[in-house]
């Protein structure tokens, strides 16, 4: 992409860096969320290898105890039985990390416990307690040292709580309740957490390496593809020269570059002879050979400083710079007489002459912009050709011209370029230009509101020359993409034509035709009066002849069905007021204005100043 300063402003993989951002994020949340579901699921067994575990060492308690019913009751106990109990009590925290183990009556007195005899002691009916007791399940539980148990302190921070119910017959006689020390399980589970974290960040790591690489590599050839897609539409694709919009951007970034220190620019704008009466006769095929011809002849004798494309259907632009400015009156001879060696045979016909036309102009000598340069080209192109061909014109320097004479000769050179460009968009411009002139007349404008009209009539779209060919005579719906290029024409029109003087009116017509009476119009987005008088006549004006003219993706309608539908926009796209006056004088005028007749511009009714 070019900016206005000239340089090609670089294409920052955007899309590259959000998807791969979203990438490492997903991968991130995704190791996070390994690590938190493998540490829970690691505790999960945990503790179920711990309760498989206890639950075998009360079973073996109470058989090596000989544990008894009598034993299990508050009253009656001997000394014996409670020494025993308490040595095998005493047994089992001795057999690994168990802080305590204390055996329960179904309300959470203490029977007997680890650490000594305390029939007063009693635990907390916890969940866990309950559940051991009404529901005979085993209960374990990672609880804080503060909550583990309320008559004993232990020597770790964090431990496992839990409880074994002894049965009899379905009946809970007592809960074993055991607490063992959490301290290494979590330690180890830390561990794991930390290990599963260091893997996944590491699997994460090497998956960035490799989605960077891969991710770069796509971001690369989609950004070849594009500018391969960027190139191709500016250029030809006949002679794969730079197409009409291409050669005149060149230009204009020469005549920009050239603008501080006045250094010349050189401009040749090189025609094919009789080429429709070539193409016409033997064909397009034969037409195509000749200007493939002729570009060879170009390629062949330009300065490798010089640039040129495919301007019209048979003619070339031809652009040089600095010290090759110079150079390009006798390099453009060299071409014409080389072409006039040239001759080539189509089908039974006899070896054919080719020949040239050119016409040599510089900046600033003959012109101060882009546009008056173009123009003064085709006048002096003309007047090779009006001296039978195969002929060069250098133009010469012009002497100082009053604004409204070169502002004149600007919009003359202006309308040819529009027909260059496309003979469609031209004709399209003369139907406007009339059906505004027609407008006004019935609305009593003043005169200089009148010509001003007018001129906008024929250069309302003049912005469409920097449309690419691709979309302006695409024969089918264009995507969004293209639509919001196309639109752009009406700023682009309005950039051409800004610095020339006394157009403030044209330029608002160029800009605003495109607005709607109800806001839904571009680029703006006016509404209602707050659209310029002349836009909106112009609208009416434009809307008839786009409907009346047959375009790439549609044939004409006829003039009554276009009337019909004009009239149906009245309101919604067009200002009601200007469709009914229009439409009133259409019915009752004796001589209406209708598609395809003449138009021009009255040099001495537009600047007369400049005749």
């Amino acid at each position: 992409m070019v900016s206005p300063t000239g340089r090609r402003r670089r294409v920052r993989p955007v899309l590259f860096m959000l998807v791969y951002g979203v990438l490492l994020l997903v991968v991130g949340a995704t190791a996070s969320g390994l690590a938190v579901l493998v540490s829970a699921n690691a505790q999960t067994m945990i503790l179920n290898a711990s309760v498989n575990t206890d639950a075998s060492l009360v079973r073996s308690f109470v058989n090596l105890a000989g544990l008894r019913p009598a034993d299990l009751e508050t009253t009656g106990r001997t000394a014996s039985r409670i020494a025993t109990l308490d040595a095998g009590l005493s047994v089992l925290t001795d057999s690994g990390h168990l802080l305590r183990v204390a055996i329960l009556a179904p309300d959470g007195t203490v029977l007997d416990r680890s650490t000594g005899s305390s029939g007063s002691a009693t635990v907390a009916m916890t969940p866990g307690l309950q559940a051991a007791v009404k529901d005979h399940t085993v209960d374990a539980t990672i609880v804080a040292r503060a909550d583990a148990a309320s008559d004993v302190s232990l020597a770790s921070s964090m431990v496992i709580r839990e409880y074994v119910p002894i049965l009899l017959n379905g009946e809970v006689l007592a809960v074993v309740g055991i607490w063992r020390d959490a301290t290494p399980i979590l330690a180890q589970l830390e561990q794991n957490r930390l290990e599963i974290v260091v893997i996944t960040l590491c699997a994460a790591l090497v998956c960035a390496v490799v989605l960077f690489f891969i991710f770069r590599a796509a971001q690369g050839r989609l950004t070849r593809q594009s500018r391969q897609l960027l190139e191709a539409a500016r250029h030809d694709p006949l002679t794969g020269v730079l197409n009409h919009g291409a050669i005149v951007e060149e230009l204009t970034l020469r005549v920009s570059r050239a603008s501080p220190d006045r250094s010349g620019v050189g401009l040749a704008l090189v025609d094919i002879d009789n080429f429709r009466l070539i193409n016409d006769t033997y064909g397009h095929q034969a037409g195509d050979e000749v200007i493939l011809a002729v570009v060879d002849l170009l390629k062949a004798d330009l300065e490798p400083g010089m640039i040129f494309g495919r301007y019209g259907p048979d003619e070339f632009l031809v652009v040089a710079g600095g010290a090759d400015a110079l150079a390009l009156e006798p390099t453009i001879e060299s071409v014409r007489a080389a072409a006039r060696k040239l001759t080539l045979r189509f089908e039974a016909s006899e070896r054919l002459p080719v020949s040239v036309s050119a016409g040599v102009c510089s900046y600033p000598t003959n012109a101060e912009s882009v546009t008056s340069l173009l123009s003064v080209a085709t006048i002096t192109l003309g007047e090779a050709r009006v001296s039978g061909g195969d002929a060069l014109r250098v133009a010469e320097a012009q002497p100082a011209m009053s604004p409204s004479a070169r502002t004149f000769g600007v919009l003359q050179g202006l309308i040819t370029a529009v027909d260059t460009k496309d003979h469609y968009t031209r004709k399209h411009s003369e139907d406007v230009a009339r059906y505004v002139d027609f407008i006004a007349e019935l609305m009593n404008l003043d005169r200089e509101t009148r010509l001003a009209l007018h001129t906008a009539g024929l250069l309302h779209d003049i912005g469409k020359i920097g449309i690419p060919d691709v979309i302006l005579r695409r024969p089918g719906r264009l995507t969004a993409e293209e639509q919001a290029i196309f639109r752009q024409h009406v700023a682009l029109g309005d950039m051409i034509v800004r610095d020339l003087p006394n157009l403030p009116v044209v330029r608002d017509g160029i800009r605003s035709h495109h607005e709607r009476w109800d806001g839904k119009g571009y680029l703006a987005g006016l509404a209602g009066e707050e659209i310029p008088l002349v836009a909106r006549i112009l609208a009416g004006g434009d809307s008839l002849s786009a409907m009346t003219t047959t375009r790439p993706y549609r044939k004409a309608l006829p003039i009554e069905e276009a009337l019909r539908r004009l009239e149906d926009a009245a309101g919604s796209q067009l200002d009601e007021h200007i469709v009914k006056t229009f439409l009133d004088g259409f019915a009752s005028a004796a001589h209406p204005p209708l598609p395809g007749e003449q138009a021009h511009i009255p040099p001495g009714d537009l600047w007369p100043e400049a005749v």
